[in-house]
């Protein structure tokens, strides 16, 4: 009997499926065509399947809406960006060039400050005026002094539900941390990748999603590596939500914002509506993005 269902744990070439209508899991294995085909299943597929043995198999994995390698996970609707105040320090560039990686791959960014404790009181007032930048430009941002006090954590948590989620950022921001606070089984699964990987093993990372808060949330930090190899120069501009704000009203369709004349984007940036640092990390990445392609 054909059924659906979201691959939830992949271990060895075996595959836990949540079944969408009964809500237990089901263990299965590909179909041997998908090996075949160079089609591997990914955490976060969501398909069909057949129970009727006593181990089930994947016939079809359903169109994905997007897929990452690094963690191999597909269908994720949010990532958490967890953004230290310090140790390291805050980089807006850094946090620019996650942001614009999220957008790409169509998954709705939230940003989580971390270690704003280790701030002078005037540090941190610096810090929330360019954070409530981020806000005004459309994204959710959490920057409560106390990173990790229940109520921030609980607001957090209010996200997840009916959605798959990815947390991402910096080695060292807190990532760990903050997933104790959400949920103990998280942050030790996490603890225990890193404790395996310092002992310099070579450990296959199998990513699970857990059920925290109505919402499945993936059990490791995200993105291992960030780069801007995919994106174009012309989707540049679009990875940007304050620029679409107002490239509809430049002089020139495809308008990148630079020196074209009667471009909107840029009178809004001498107007003060768009964050200087947004717009000086967007002229870095597009001249690193230009770079490569001149490369290769």
């Amino acid at each position: 009997m054909e059924q659906t269902g979201r691959i939830i744990k992949s271990i060895s070439g075996f595959y836990d499926v949540l079944d969408d209508e009964t809500e237990e899991l089901v263990r299965t294995r590909a179909r041997g065509n998908f090996r075949k085909r160079k089609i591997k299943p990914l955490v976060g597929d969501k398909v069909k399947f057949d129970s009727t043995g006593d181990l089930g198999y994947i016939l079809e994995i359903l169109p994905r809406e997007n897929s990452l390698v690094r963690p191999p996970i597909a269908n994720i609707d949010q990532a958490i960006v967890v953004t230290s105040s310090a140790e390291p320090n805050f980089s807006s560039n850094l946090l620019d060039k996650i942001l614009v990686n999220i957008e790409h791959n169509d998954i709705e960014p939230l940003i989580y400050l971390t270690k704003a404790d280790l701030l002078s009181d005037e540090q941190y007032a610096t810090l929330k005026v360019t954070l409530n930048g981020y806000h005004e430009v459309g994204y959710q941002v959490f920057l409560d002094r106390d990173s990790y006090n229940e109520q921030q954590v609980a607001d957090l948590e209010k996200t997840f539900a009916d959605k798959v989620t990815v947390f991402t950022g910096q080695s060292g921001a807190g990532k760990s941390t903050l997933l104790n606070h959400i949920d103990k089984e998280l942050g030790l699964a996490t603890a225990a990748i890193s404790q395996t990987l310092n002992r310099g093993k070579h450990t296959t990372r199998q990513v699970s999603l857990f059920d925290i808060s109505d919402g499945l949330v993936a059990d490791t930090p995200g993105f291992s590596s960030i780069d801007l190899m995919d994106i174009t120069p012309e989707e540049l501009p679009t990875l940007f939500p304050e620029f679409l704000r107002y490239s509809g009203q430049c002089q020139f369709r495809g308008c990148r914002h630079v020196n074209e004349p009667n471009c909107k984007v840029k009178e809004e940036l001498a107007e003060g509506n768009i964050m200087q640092s947004r717009y000086d990390n967007y002229l870095y990445f597009l001249n690193e993005i230009n770079s490569y392609k001149k490369r290769y």
